[in-house]
């Protein structure tokens, strides 16, 4: 498995925010968490790259392994582990630099490249993110020039240009409009040949379209997880069923 997760408990000071979570997500799927605001859906996604460290007071029994290797085991490098999981979020954040130095910025910083070979990476990243057509011609101007749609395929170029192995997406079309969010789901599908793919997404529509795995949280349990078509179809408990009907949420 390329993620597994066993016995999660996370917690905000004294308040636990995930409860017992076990779950393990193949390498090149697409994983989607659906359900309500404050299920801690997103809380559970920032815990598979450690976001959540940098909040003064969290704590984290349990383990999550990628590839084997835990994360919260001591001594493991948590900018190593940024580096092989990267994260686009749910609102757009280009830096105040060009088109071409946003994708450039973790390349240069990681001493991973310079000169044409810098180039050629920026080059392949804005066409991993379906972005290079509309930019190659205006690289260096400012990013924040571009679309909605297009910033955040400029920040999905960016993640993937210190080349990841897993992409965590926190809500990525949410503040996007229909075309735009077609961009980013057809962008999800071609990207998890080469990518193992978490989303967290309010939308359950998009999960069915993009996921191939689901996973309900509730008051931050997991309540159940399973195939995509399932989940949607014929989940195993009533809550979810509850939700994806439209009953609550």
């Amino acid at each position: 498995m390329k993620i597994s997760v066993e016995h999660l408990n996370f917690f905000y000071g004294a308040k636990r925010a995930l409860t017992d979570i076990s779950m393990e997500m193949r390498a090149n799927t697409v994983t989607a968490f659906i359900g309500p605001s404050g299920c801690g859906k997103s809380t559970f996604l920032r815990t598979l790259n450690r976001m959540n460290d940098i909040i003064p007071g969290t704590r984290v029994e349990g383990s999550v392994r990628i590839d084997g290797q835990d994360l919260y085991a001591p001594g493991t490098d948590a900018v190593l582990l940024r580096r092989k999981v990267g994260m686009v979020f749910q609102k757009s954040n280009p830096f105040p630099k060009s088109i071409f130095e946003n994708v450039a910025y973790g390349l240069r910083i990681n001493g991973m490249a310079k000169g044409r070979e810098l180039a050629a990476q920026v080059e392949a990243s804005l066409k991993s993110a379906a972005l290079w057509d509309e930019v190659k011609d205006r690289l260096h101007e400012p990013a924040m020039a571009l679309s909605g749609g297009q910033q955040q395929r400029l920040c999905i170029a960016r993640a993937l240009a210190v080349r990841p192995e897993v992409l965590l997406m926190d809500e990525p079309a949410s503040a996007l409009d229909p075309m735009a969010t077609q961009r980013i789901e057809e962008l999800i599908y071609v990207l998890k040949k080469d990518y193992t793919i978490v989303i967290v997404t309010h939308n359950m529509q998009q999960a069915a379209r993009v996921s191939d795995t689901t996973a309900f949280f509730w008051l931050g349990k997991m309540v159940e997880h399973g195939p995509t078509p399932s989940m949607f179809t014929s989940p195993a408990e009533k809550l979810t069923e509850d939700y994806i009907t439209g009953r609550f949420g």
